[in-house]
This record gives C-alpha cells, structure tokens and sequence, in this order.
C-alpha cells in the first residue's frame, strides 16, 4: 500500500472577494521509504501541498490518504494524534519548528513525548546534525543555521512515517547541508521514514530518489532514477518543460502523430 496517496486535490484560497486556486488537480502516490523532492518556481503549490499532507489544511476538493487513512475524514482530536506520533514537519522559518526557551536537547524530548523519551536517539539526532555540544543551549540564542539543523532533528525524534521538510538546507552552508540530507536519507534506510522535501537547492534534488515537478498548482513533470518524464493529468493535459518552449512555445498549435507506444508533438506551422 502507498504511504501517501492523492486523489484530484483541489486548494483554494479566498482573498477578499477573489479565489486564488493554488493547487489544481493533483494526483499523487508515494511509497514508503521514498524520498522526494518538491521542485517549481515560487509560487506554483509546493508548500501548499506539504500542509495539506501534514494536516494543516483541509484539501477545498478531492481526498488524501496516508497510509490508508483519509486525512479529511479524521476530526480535530485525532487529526492532531497522527500529526503528533506519524509526522515529523520541518517548516521553513526554523523557530517556529522550536520551543525557543527550552535547550536543544529538551525540544527533542518534548518531540519525543507522543511515543517515550529516548535519550539515546536524541543525543544521536543531535550528533548528526552537528549539535553534539549544544545539548544545553537554548534554541532561541542558537543562530538561523543552528536552528535550522536542530528543527531536521527534531521532526526526526519520534521516527516519523512521514517527513515533510520546507527548504530544509536554505540557510545552511554545503557541509551542513549535506549532514541535513543524509539524515534524511538514514532515517529512510533505517526507519523507512518517507520524506517530501520542498527545494530549490538542486543537490538535494540530486540527493533523494525522486522528483515531482509543480507548475501552476499541478503535476507536471517527474525524474525517477535519473530518468526525466512528463506527466500526464487528467483530461490528458501535458506540461511542455521550459526548456522546450523554443520549440512549442505556449500559445503555438501542435500535430499529434500517433507512434507504436506513444504519440508526438510536432510544431504547426502558422
């Protein structure tokens, strides 16, 4: 069974009297132990989608399941039970992810209090995101890179099924960076921890074993094992990567030419 699955999600935001929709159609599966990064221009849908999968917002249309569990059907009191024991949330300002008066070790174990305190795994996260001395020091004297990598240990204490991480490394320099990525690649092998990553930092992408393209609230484009695809939407829309705009620029009409295992587009000349 995938661990992540959704069905035609639909989000609309209402600023005053206008509807802005900022996620289109979305149809998504993702197995355990995957890693994905979230790639597309500001804007396109990427962050809403990664509160919707942390339960943050109720989808406007359409269902999303995780692990077989329809998310929109879970009322407050246990909405806020699977968040608390199944997923682990990096937001993308790290204070907020921070108790800021509690020590780092502290806001750990406070991470820890749905499923035990395990001292041992804390001071390991800890260890690994390059904390190991700062147990003791208060979140909020830390800096915006500390912060940050004690937030990825955090979201990590209680061996989340899910983590979803909003541009985890933006504030990180290379080494760090990396120590932040291949925690999240550990917990995956080790835990079978499924991580969706919002980045435009194109090592991570490079990093996890997938990509999922966003483009003007949809699904447009995926890269699985190094292998780059388009992707087909419902009503049979596809997106043309920017990259080939040149050749089919938007707005131009195309001939669709049926082949053995396929179709092509060919440009139309005016």
């Amino acid at each position: 069974m995938s661990l992540v699955r959704c069905d035609g999600i639909v989000q609309i935001y209402k600023a005053r009297d206008v509807e802005l929709v900022a996620l289109r159609d979305v149809d998504l599966t993702i197995e355990a132990g995957e890693t994905v990064a979230l790639l597309g221009p500001s804007g396109a849908g990427k962050s809403t989608l990664l509160w919707l999968l942390a339960g943050l917002l109720r989808p406007s249309a359409g269902r999303l399941w995780l692990d077989g569990t329809d998310l929109g059907r879970l009322d407050q009191r246990r909405l806020d039970r699977l968040r608390a024991t199944r997923i682990g949330m990096v937001l993308q300002q790290p204070a907020r992810n921070l108790i800021g008066y509690l020590s780092a070790a502290q806001n750990v174990a406070f991470a820890q209090r749905a499923a035990g305190r395990d001292r041992r795994r804390a001071a390991e996260l800890l260890r690994r995101v390059g904390l190991g001395d700062a147990g003791g020091r208060p979140a909020g004297s830390m800096s915006g890179g500390e912060q940050q990598r004690l937030a990825v240990a955090v979201a990590l204490a209680n061996k989340p099924g899910l983590l979803l991480a909003d541009e985890p490394t933006s504030q990180l320099d290379e080494e760090s960076g990396t120590r932040v990525v291949e925690l999240i690649k550990r917990a995956a092998a080790a835990d079978g921890t499924t991580a969706v990553v919002v980045t435009h930092d194109a090592a991570v992408s490079r990093a996890l074993s997938r990509t999922v393209t966003i483009r003007d609230g949809r699904v447009g484009a995926e890269s699985r094992r190094g292998e780059d695809f388009v992707v087909v939407g419902r009503e049979g829309a596809v997106q043309v990567p920017p990259e080939y705009h040149h050749l089919l620029p938007p707005g131009s009409m195309a001939r669709i030419e049926e082949l053995e295992d396929g179709i092509a587009l060919r440009r139309a000349e005016a």
